[in-house]
């Protein structure tokens, strides 16, 4: 960049602090290497300061992540339209669905540059049901004037397509692409003390833990030898459940951890049964990127990730009993051929979904739309 481009600003919005920094911050040095102001906007978490600490600049927002209610969200478009008129950026980028939606409106209006990026459409647009309209209502208004919108898979740009919702330029990307200098191949861990299953994802209905915890149960009274791992936060009505099914011995319950290459690094298949309306999805990404076998529903987001018999398998939504059965089939196969399963998932990552390929993309987007 010359001088005079030195002061361009960009505002990065998101609904959560580790959404951002975790699947983004690549992007982020992009930016600031490239001598840009980065803003980001977000609630505050524990992981802002380490943005803060790179260089971009924070502003606060509140955001209810779960309400669906857009009449409660009116002061959610009063704070955007506030900081837009403060910051004044020459471009925005926006993830998750809600910041999408309203960002992308208030955007729109005060005519400022946004590249969007439809990273899953939520139950409430994907579901018919009351608010189903409204929300394809929303989603096409907030698109109308987008520079770009970003799809990270097919189904979720045919639903745009099928339903009017964008007309404009898009851009098919690799989900969110992992990091592939943080998640290497890790080596094929040992099985003599018996196989470790993961699940690692938030501990909601639509993750599939009822099936995951079928499956554990289930595959445990036939293979003792077999250890069920479940790690993420979990509040509401499956705290008591988890912990029932840990004091039986069917599962062992690491709650949220912070590092979870280092359950990866002793397991080996990830399975991972969302039904869960989402971009890509990145716990597939990451376990297949280390090296290990993946069982995942055939939906979009998961089935992108896993070439069927040969990374992993895919299995029919909600679909408990074949779930079982491609368990006990990965049971069933040779020790040399279940750690090759895995060492193709990498190549397929490696080749397929680096986050290099992400932030060019963003980049050549960027300049695009300042006229570079």
């Amino acid at each position: 960049m010359s001088e005079q481009q030195t002061t361009r600003k960009i505002l990065v919005m998101a609904n959560r602090d580790f959404v951002l920094y975790n699947f983004r911050v690549e992007l982020l040095e992009r930016l600031l290497e490239e001598r840009w102001e980065v803003y980001i906007c977000l609630p505050d978490g524990p992981k802002v300061k380490l943005m803060i600490d790179m260089g971009c600049q924070f502003v606060p927002v509140e955001i209810d992540k779960r309400g669906t209610n857009p009449f409660r969200d009116i002061k959610l478009i009063r704070s955007y339209r506030e900081i837009f008129k403060k910051i004044q950026p020459d471009i925005i980028l926006t993830y998750t669905t809600k910041v999408c939606i309203y960002a992308g409106i208030v955007a729109g209006q005060m005519k400022i540059p946004y590249i969007m990026n439809v990273s899953g459409l939520g139950t409430a647009v994907e579901q018919p049901g009351l608010l189903q309209p409204l929300m394809i209502g929303l989603y096409r208004k907030a698109a109308k004037k987008a520079q770009c919108v970003f799809f990270q898979n097919t189904e979720n740009q045919k639903f745009f397509h099928e339903h009017h919702m964008y007309r404009g330029r898009e851009r098919l990307i690799p989900g969110s692409g992992v990091n592939l200098e943080k998640w290497k191949y890790l080596e094929y861990p040992s099985e003599e003390k018996g196989l470790n299953f993961l699940f690692i994802a938030r501990v909601i209905r639509e993750k599939g833990i009822e099936e995951y915890l079928y499956c554990a149960e289930t595959i445990k009274q036939k293979y003792p030898n077999t250890t069920f791992h479940v790690l993420g936060p979990c509040d509401g009505e499956y705290k008591d459940i988890l912990r029932t099914y840990e004091k039986r011995g069917i599962i062992q319950y690491h709650g949220e951890v912070s590092d979870t290459a280092e359950y990866l690094r002793s397991a080996h298949c990830l399975i991972h049964p969302s039904f869960y309306p989402e971009g890509i999805s990145n716990v597939c990404l990451e376990a297949a990127a280390s090296g290990r076998a993946v069982i995942t529903t055939n939906r979009a987001g998961c089935r992108e990730t896993v070439q069927d018999g040969v990374t992993g398998y895919l299995v029919p939504v909600k679909d408990k009993i074949e779930l079982t059965h491609d368990i006990e089939v990965f049971l069933s196969m040779g020790e040399y051929a279940r750690a090759n399963m895995g060492l193709l998932g990498h190549k397929k990552i490696e080749k397929e979904f680096d986050r290099k390929l992400v932030v060019q993309a963003y980049w050549e987007e960027i300049l695009r739309v300042i006229g570079e």
